[in-house]
């Protein structure tokens, strides 16, 4: 039976052997780690998970080397321990966890999963006191500084710059239709569609409570509605945007956030300030919306203003003629 974590043992109470069997099991868990990262990355980055295919390979290599060391001091039993079962080792996250991350996110993690492992061996083997272990926890930690230099030398085997530009560049592009365009659509959606009720309903009572209901209600019930549909509309798995769940999230957020900027003024109990303080938020909100359009869609700064700018100004035109009339 496994322990419990409330009665995990200390890692300068381990035997020889414990620790050696303990980097046995690192080894493996890391293995099929950098197995599930090739996995997951061979259709858009192959380069990138050829990178981690070798890297799995060489965690096999030292696996194999770690269980002839043990065979040869301690026999052919390897007791059953592993990092959970030991106060203060570094941990590693489940792969569940990381089955979405982008490119760059991946290969940090695993750069930091070498980094982390020698690190942890060469403080542990400055603790002890014994001769041998010192000596075991140093081999251990050349090693994961020998995978290291490995892991860079795959990197400039199968990651050439060319490689390297087409991976980056499909990087961008899944995180452009996963988050970008959804999350600018929300944003669109929920500073314009909200200008006329918001300003209507100001110019309509001079109430900044009832206007500040009014634009509360209609950010959230549009953030709902948005959110719903892109999560709904489209699995991802044809159009290869992404998780239905992230694009929802986004493009709810989003419309939620810009309906919200040009209400929240009016908590203050002031109406003409509360009003040119929203004016002056829409604007902004305007002007950030045709920057994300530049700088992540290419479109041209001056027609993505002139669009969204002109847009704006008729919606909130409208909200006050009807307000005011």
């Amino acid at each position: 039976m496994l322990p419990a974590i409330s009665s995990r043992r200390r890692f300068a109470d381990l035997t020889d052997q414990e620790v050696l069997a303990l980097a046995i099991s690192s080894e493996e868990d890391d293995a099929r780690i950098y197995r599930s990262y090739g996995e997951q990355l061979r259709a858009d980055f192959p380069a990138s998970a050829a990178v981690f295919d070798g890297m799995a390979q060489e965690e096999d290599g030292h696996r194999q080397r770690l269980i002839d060391l043990h065979r040869m001091r301690f026999g052919e039993v390897i007791p059953l321990i592993r990092r959970e079962h030991v106060a203060g080792f570094y941990a590693r996250n489940p792969v569940w966890l990381t089955r979405n991350l982008g490119l760059d996110r991946i290969r940090t993690e695993a750069k930091a999963m070498e980094t982390a492992a020698r690190d942890f061996y060469e403080r542990a083997a400055a603790r002890t006191p014994d001769a041998a272990t010192r000596k075991l926890l140093g081999d251990l930690a050349a090693a994961e500084a020998g995978h290291e230099r490995k892991a860079d030398h795959l990197t400039d085997t199968h990651l050439t710059d060319d490689a390297r530009g087409t991976e980056d560049g499909t990087a961008r592009r899944q995180f452009v239709l996963t988050w970008v365009q959804p999350g600018l659509a929300g944003l669109m959606d929920g500073s314009v569609s909200t200008l006329a009720p918001i300003f209507a309903t100001a110019f309509a009572t001079q109430n900044t409570s009832t206007t500040f209901l009014v634009g509360l209600a209609a950010s959230v019930g549009a953030g709902i509605s948005m959110g719903f549909t892109e999560a709904a509309h489209d699995d991802g798995v044809l159009s290869g945007r992404g998780s239905p769940l992230k694009r929802g999230l986004a493009s709810g957020i989003m419309t939620t956030l810009g309906g919200l900027g040009h209400a929240l003024p009016y908590l203050i109990p002031d109406f003409w300030t509360a009003t040119t303080i929203a004016i002056v938020v829409v604007f902004v909100e305007l002007w950030a919306i045709a920057w994300i359009q530049n700088r992540f869609m290419d479109t041209p700064f001056v027609r993505a203003a002139l669009q969204v700018v002109l847009g704006g100004a008729l919606v909130f035109a409208a909200g006050v003629l009807i307000g005011g009339g």
